[in-house]
């Protein structure tokens, strides 16, 4: 039996492994265009910003490894010009000599990966403008950066490699400008959470420039100057770094007649298998299953990339093996705040037309009087009624990644909010909280199904008119210390019970705190006594962010 691979780096080099495991007796060929088999290209920001020292490190396998241990066949520097579906031949070139050959195949997998966008933008190809996908890309920004003496330096694109390049620059003291051309950074989040990223960022000296399309990079007397946005916006650097996206590469599997999503991604079924049985696709050029909803999505990832390649492997050799799905979780950290999500954002549910809730709670890393706790914020997306979790999104400076995990697995075991409240989690003071942030969060979500609050958006605190009332319940010192909401009643919670009989019932009002658990009591206590009330969701500190 033979087994072609195209394609290494997670989704190739894991299918390769699978395979051997599966099939001594297979004969199993895996063919990459560049020079390394399989690398750890997450680490490649961070191999630019010196953290990781060696490039070494970076390198999980290489071709004689891959035949000392698997017996596998690697040929790299090479590339797959065509398919011969009909006769089940490849065409290969070998890209040190130009020399081509015919392999034959039994079974296929494709993963050929992405290529990242921007090339075509006019400017792209000049000295001193770089993409990141390898590591000789990696190697050139390196070069770049020591040869040039780069003092600022453009990043395009506010994903998160764009952010981790941002990140690793300005540890190496060079001056960043982050272009974006949509309203918000962390286009996966919504915007009310990547708003505290955008805020930390400027506060750490980044100069953000939002609804701002790249249009050219033109060469300077110093460097290069880049043209942005529909008003002739523009800025000098020594560096530009495309962080745009990527598109599928998907040219051979166009070439052989293999069904194709309009985005240009690789139809696959849930055994990976593309139009063709014999033929599967994995990783970045593959149409993923997204888990929450059963459609198709783009989803470039090493993670699933892992888990598909293993799938195909094991269909391809003759076991029934199906993906169930992916939940796009996703992390990425920047000057010590890190943001995550996992599922649908409220965005995405929204254009979907799903039926959806929202809900917003502050939390600690750990417990409060436990020396480094640094504060989180939780948002949840579930549906109304039963409460079942579409997804979640946490910012913050530690325990980030444990409660996207934990948020995770819940909502791959279809979990309500409900069951949140109630999940047993590990607690010592420099861990977590006797009540964690996710059973807080699990708490305010429960609360808003069963009516026992009523929550107001963010935009409701500053759209003003005299059909709402403002109840502001912090102290005076924290409003001195986080900004004054104009023309509101200062009302502290603890003054609040006896000062009700000077409250109008015939009026509405909407209560605020700094993170929303005493406009939650306010709201109980004024609701009970009669009072058309309405709390905050997620209270001054996730508005005052969105507002700055």
């Amino acid at each position: 039996m033979k087994l072609v691979i195209v394609g290494g780096v997670a989704g190739g080099a894991t299918a390769a492994a699978r395979a051997r495991r599966l099939n001594e007796a297979a004969q199993i060929t895996l063919i990459e265009k560049g020079p390394h088999v399989s690398f750890a290209n997450c680490g490649l920001p961070y191999y630019v910003g010196k953290v990781i020292k060696r490039q070494d490190d970076l390198l999980i396998s290489n071709p004689l490894a891959f035949k000392a241990r698997y017996d596998i066949e690697v040929l790299t520097r090479h590339e797959v010009t065509a398919i011969g579906r009909a006769s089940k031949e490849l065409l290969v070139r070998n890209l040190l000599n130009g020399q081509e050959k015919q392999l034959a195949y039994d079974k296929l997998i494709l993963a050929t990966g992405a290529e990242p966008m921007g090339q075509n933008i006019p400017g792209a190809g000049r000295p001193g403008v770089f993409a990141l996908r390898s590591i000789p890309d990696a190697d050139s920004i390196k070069r770049h950066l020591a040869s040039a003496q780069v003092k600022n330096a453009v990043v395009v694109g506010a994903g998160a490699i764009g952010l981790e390049m941002a990140d690793n620059l300005l540890d190496l003291g060079t001056g960043v400008t982050l272009l974006e051309m949509g309203d918000q950074v962390l286009p996966a989040l919504d915007p009310e959470m990547a708003a505290f990223m955008q805020a930390h960022l400027r506060e750490r000296g980044v100069d953000i420039r939002l609804e701002a399309p790249l249009q050219s990079i033109e060469p300077t007397p110093n460097g290069l100057a880049v043209h942005f946005g529909e008003n002739g916006g523009q800025v000098e650097c020594g560096l530009v770094l495309l962080c745009l996206g990527v598109r599928p590469q998907n040219l051979l599997a166009a070439q052989a007649g293999l069904a194709l999503s309009p985005s240009g991604h690789v139809r696959v079924d849930a055994r990976m298998a593309t139009s063709d049985p014999d033929i599967f696709a994995v990783g970045d050029v593959a149409l993923a299953r997204h888990r929450v909803t059963g459609h198709g999505a783009a989803i470039p990832l090493a993670g699933p990339a892992n888990k598909q390649g293993r799938i195909a492997a094991d269909n391809a050799l003759g076991r029934c093996s199906l993906y169930q799905g992916s939940l796009a979780t996703n992390i990425v950290q920047c000057q010590g705040l890190a943001a995550a999500a996992t599922g649908l954002s409220q965005k995405a549910a929204a254009a979907r037309g799903l039926p959806h809730l929202a809900s917003f709670v502050h939390g600690n890393s750990h417990s409060s009087y436990y020396p480094g706790a640094e504060p989180l914020c939780i948002k949840l997306i579930f549906t109304p009624g039963q409460g079942r979790l579409l997804g979640a999104q946490v910012v913050g400076a530690g325990g980030v990644d444990k409660r996207i995990d934990v948020l995770a697995t819940a909502i791959h075991g279809g979990l309500r909010v409900f069951d949140l409240q109630e999940l047993d989690l590990a607690y010592a003071p420099q861990f977590g909280s006797a009540k964690d942030p996710i059973n807080l969060a699990g708490y305010a979500a429960g609360n808003l199904l069963q009516g026992d609050v009523e929550n107001a958006a963010i935009q409701d605190l500053f759209s003003g008119g005299p059909e709402q009332t403002i109840i502001d319940l912090r102290l005076p010192e924290e409003i001195e210390r986080q900004g004054a909401i104009a023309g509101s009643l200062v009302l502290p919670l603890p003054q609040l019970r006896q000062n009700l009989d000077q409250l109008d019932k015939s009026k509405s009002y909407l209560l605020c705190c700094s993170v929303g658990l005493r406009g939650y009591l306010a709201y109980r206590l004024m609701r009970q006594a009669g009072f058309q009330v309405r709390n905050l969701n997620g209270g001054y500190r996730l508005a005052g962010v969105n507002r700055n």
